[in-house]
């Protein structure tokens, strides 16, 4: 599939979101996504790590892995129920980086469980402040970070952004900003798959490229892409 197809599909999927309640209750997964995304962009983060935040909740509601137990169970309920979270988001990492996200973005979708915990053990009121499905799923996910995990957990690369993406996701379900519509994204999905197609190209330095030199340069041209962002 070409970027564009690719973005079409995976948008298809976020917008299914908008019929599956968020764990939280107060509004549609992708309501949630939108906003969350909304912030994380008035934050001044770059594009990776708005799109994770688009993206958080996309294992929801992507296609599971051929041959698992959940592609084999058809009998399975639509109603997740709270354990079911546990491992939605190292299914939708994984199904972005099929579709050629970057790493960072990826990272970021798979890996917000220590987040939630850090802010956990560091806000004493978060727990108070939670639903009841999000406080067993902390549960579930380990509870509260000790000193020594908060410690370590602060030298973490992308620390900043995995705690902006806990924060955000926390401030959206209070915010009563009307958030972009999803469309507002698919310019920038897709630039970001193209770049993301670029430089494994370069990296790779096959003979025989799906696209030439001359090709790659109009890629570039057509969405604003510099050396500097490859």
């Amino acid at each position: 599939m070409t970027p564009e197809q690719r973005v079409t599909t995976l948008f298809k999927l976020l917008e299914n979101g908008s019929n599956k309640q968020h764990i939280d209750g107060k509004m549609s997964q992708l309501d949630q996504a939108l906003h969350v995304a909304q912030l994380v962009g008035k934050d001044g983060a770059d594009p990776e790590t708005l799109l994770a935040a688009l993206f958080q909740d996309v294992g929801h509601v992507c296609p599971p892995p051929e041959g698992s137990a959940e592609a084999d169970d058809e009998d399975e309920d639509e109603d997740e129920d709270v354990k079911s979270t546990i491992d939605y988001r190292m299914r939708g990492a994984n199904y972005l980086r099929q579709l050629g996200f970057p790493k960072k973005t990826c990272d970021l979708v798979e890996s917000d469980v220590m987040g939630k915990r850090y802010v956990a053990a560091l806000v004493s009121m978060y727990e108070e402040m939670i639903s009841s499905a999000s406080k067993e799923l902390l549960k579930l996910q380990g509870g509260p970070l000790t000193s020594t995990e908060a410690q370590a957990f602060e030298k973490d690369p992308l620390f900043k952004e995995k705690v902006l993406l806990v924060n955000c996701n926390f401030a959206a379900k209070v915010t009563e900003d009307k958030p972009p519509a999803l469309d507002t994204y698919r310019g920038l999905t897709t630039s970001m798959l193209y770049r993301q197609f670029i430089e494994n190209q370069q990296r790779e330095s096959q003979a025989n490229m799906e696209y030439t030199k001359e090709e790659i340069d109009q890629l570039k041209k057509e969405y604003d892409l510099s050396d500097d962002d490859l």
